[in-house]
């Protein structure tokens, strides 16, 4: 049956009219944030670590505004008479947002997983050169892409969240390196401190003991060589006395004559 004339205008005038009786809501920006979908294109963010500077994403954008520049290092062997091996370091990444339209082939080609679509949308400037905006700016946004819906049970890992969990455990080991060896240098220090000064504290008691000793044998050696002096007794006013009063000999008497022997003649007898 041929549609009737003019039924397409009177669907088209019920839609309008259906719209005008519902109740308008106005948002409130920027005083209240929008609800975004999850899905929602708003700027590329940049995981770093995960990025190999393959050029891919460069080479596939269709308006080329995406620019990077690295350099080559030259890895040593991780095991002795192993073979060095050269990896590109990242120098510069940047994206011009006033050429992007925002297909999101860089992000499909990526084999890495090193970009991601952000909710982020409140990027505007007032001059055009600064909607280039390199890595810095990209890493930021990074943090503030949503993160992928629940998968299915039995489903394996996704490979950002495997790449991001052993970038954040290698670094996490090497701060804990680091700690380890900071704790040991200060405990060396600290028992290197402790022997100084119980090696001074020996030498003080030594040269102490050293110092006694000699003392010791110098008294002992004066007390030797010193002649011993008579005591000293002390004496009363009457010792003094006596001693300081002149002696006096007794006269020898003559001896008794003999009456048996005559007796001398005196001066006077002749």
């Amino acid at each position: 049956m041929a549609p009737l004339p003019g039924s397409g205008l009177a669907k088209g005038l019920a839609v309008t009219l259906r719209t005008m009786t519902k109740k308008t809501v106005t948002a409130q920006y920027p005083d209240v944030q929008p609800e975004l979908p999850p899905r929602s294109r708003g700027v590329i963010g940049l995981f770093e670590e995960n990025c190999t500077v393959c050029m891919l994403c460069a080479r596939e954008c269709p308006d080329w505004c995406i620019y990077i520049d690295s350099h080559k290092e030259t890895v040593p062997a991780a095991a002795p008479g192993g073979r060095e091996r050269s990896r590109n370091v990242l120098d510069r990444f940047a994206i011009d947002f006033s050429l992007c339209m925002y297909c999101g082939i860089c992000i499909e080609v990526c084999p890495f997983d090193a970009l991601f679509w952000s909710p982020e949308f409140e990027y505007a400037e007032t001059d055009i050169h600064e909607l280039t905006h390199e890595r810095d700016k990209l890493r930021e946004w990074m943090w503030t892409v949503p993160a992928p819906p629940a998968l299915d049970a039995g489903a394996e890992e996704p490979k950002e969240l495997a790449a991001a969990r052993k970038t954040a455990d290698k670094l996490a080991a090497e701060a804990e390196k680091l700690a380890a060896q900071a704790a040991e240098a200060a405990e060396a220090a600290e028992a290197e401190k402790l022997a100084a000064e119980a090696t001074e504290a020996t030498e003080a008691t030594e040269a102490t003991e050293a110092t006694e000793v000699a003392e010791a044998a110098e008294t002992t050696a004066a007390e030797t060589t010193t002649p011993a002096t008579p005591p000293t007794t002390a004496t009363g006013p009457a010792e003094q006395t006596a001693e300081t009063e002149p002696r006096t000999e007794p006269r020898a008497e003559p001896p008794a004559s003999d009456p048996s022997k005559p007796a001398a003649p005196q001066d006077g007898d002749a």
